[in-house]
């Protein structure tokens, strides 16, 4: 079973391209798209910790994001 809101007809206009993309043009696709998942999350820290400063809303985020023990084996143990 397909679930999808997209049409088979669009589906195959955007594999098309998609085809014609360059490399370069589909991972900035990638980073767009993850950039855009990041700023989401972040908001959501921001209205969950509305006293947070950037940094500390980067921190959780990257927290979050990494996990525990590879955000402290990457920045180092909070003291």
């Amino acid at each position: 079973m397909n679930i999808s809101d997209t049409s088979p007809e669009a589906r195959k206009v955007q594999m098309e391209i998609y085809r014609r993309m360059t490399p370069a043009q589909k991972l900035e696709l990638v980073f767009d798209a993850y950039r855009t998942g990041q700023i989401i999350s972040m908001a959501g820290i921001r209205a969950q910790y509305p006293d947070a400063d950037e940094k500390q809303v980067w921190q959780i985020w990257a927290r979050r994001h990494l996990g525990e023990k590879l955000y402290n084996e990457v920045y180092g143990a909070k003291k």
